[in-house]
């Protein structure tokens, strides 16, 4: 009996050192190795609820890398940052941003500062709090950028500031004359166009399809007779356009592709696919590409495009280099990341989960987040740290 159960407890052995010593082994390393400090300024105007999505990707990826701020703390998610505040009451929350702010505290602020980091300020809206779905778009509480934002941007450059901007910084509710000026802050210039893939269109198959999106398309096309994998464009005067799998484009998601041989140094993923929303946008020439979007369109869908004014291929995340500080432009929700990562305390889990999650899968957004943006952030958070000595 002796002999059997030594023989049990020796197969068993190997699972144990997999599912209980190995984990206890990743956590103790991450203990031990040394936080850093690094300052970064939050915007984030598009918070409903308390899963903060929009940000949650960067507040991982700044936890688990044990980047902290001055005091020695890590941040929290959930009060590092400007933005929206929600209360979960009728009120529906508060807001806390640079308005209000005179020229000399922005400044203040923002010296203090080695990155600021615009995750969204689309802002939050009366429909986002309501259990009706497909709502027509509702009054606006909150969101956009204002002339403060722009100051803080403005002092950013002239300090050699690290600066990142991602969809949507630009796009609506920000004012038009707002909106010039930051994209001549930027160097970047926006089409008016955004884009998303959709895995089914037709709409019996797929509740997900706004009721807005159809009713603007069918003002402008007659009927939404449209199914099968796609790509809707909306334009921000109002036009809309679908681009329908192999009438139009070739590759049924638009790819990230990131060319392995390449001047700015980041090391990505060559290929990855990207189904969430993205803005096309035109840029200064001393940008360096670091990522575009390709959806190989046919000969038909170039034509549309070209119609359109848009390019075959358009950046997906875009950085230009000054003497002292840097600008980059994420063309896409990259930070925006639905579900629960896991505790960030445990080394080694990004390599895990990259193995786990193949870069070509689209179908769960973690996918994104462990093999294109969490590399991504790590790079620009490292550059930002040594800016910053």
């Amino acid at each position: 009996m002796k002999e059997e159960l030594k023989g049990f407890l020796i197969r068993l052995w190997p699972l144990f050192l997999l599912f209980v010593g190995l984990p206890l082994f990743s956590f103790a390393i991450w203990h031990l190795l040394p936080g850093k400090k690094l300052d970064i300024l939050v915007i984030n105007k598009t918070v409903i609820n308390q899963s903060y999505q929009e940000h949650a990707g960067l507040f991982w990826s700044l936890n688990h890398l044990k980047y902290k701020k001055s005091d020695g703390e890590f941040y929290q998610i959930d009060k590092d940052y400007l933005g929206f505040f929600p209360t979960g009451k009728q009120d529906f929350g508060m807001s806390k941003d640079l308005k209000g702010k005179s020229q000399d505290e922005i400044r203040a602020l923002v010296r203090q500062q080695d990155l600021l980091y615009i995750a969204d300020t689309y802002g939050v809206y009366e429909g986002d709090f309501s259990n009706r779905q497909n709502v027509q778009i509702t009054k606006k509480i909150y969101g956009g950028l204002d002339y403060a934002d722009l100051q803080m941007l403005r002092i950013a450059k002239e300090e050699g500031k690290v600066v990142v901007a991602e969809y949507n910084s630009i796009a609506s509710p920000t004012p038009k004359a707002i909106r010039t000026e930051f994209e001549n802050l930027m160097g970047i210039k926006w089409t008016g166009w955004i884009g998303r893939y959709f895995d089914e269109l037709d709409t019996l198959v797929n509740g997900d399809i706004p009721g807005w999106m159809i009713r603007q398309y069918e003002r402008q096309h007659e009927i939404w007779n449209l199914s099968g994998p796609g790509l809707i464009f909306i334009k921000e005067s109002g036009e809309i356009e679908a681009f329908v799998h192999t009438r139009d484009y070739e590759n049924k998601i638009p790819l990230i592709r990131t060319q392995k041989i390449n001047k700015h140094g980041f090391k990505l993923p060559e290929v990855v696919p990207y189904p969430d929303w993205f803005d096309v946008v035109m840029i200064e020439r001393d940008y360096q590409v670091i990522s575009y979007y390709d959806i190989a369109p046919t000969s038909q869908g170039l034509q549309r495009m070209r119609s359109m004014g848009l390019p075959r291929f358009f950046p997906a995340a875009i950085v230009r280099n000054f003497e002292k500080g840097s600008q980059f432009y994420f063309s896409g929700d990259f930070s925006d990341i639905r579900g629960d990562f896991g505790s960030h305390r445990f080394y080694g889990m990004p390599t895990l989960w990259r193995g786990l999650y193949v870069a070509s899968d689209y179908t769960d957004r973690q996918s994104f987040f462990w093999n294109y943006y969490l590399p991504l952030v790590t790079q620009v958070l490292d550059k930002s740290k040594k800016e910053s000595n």
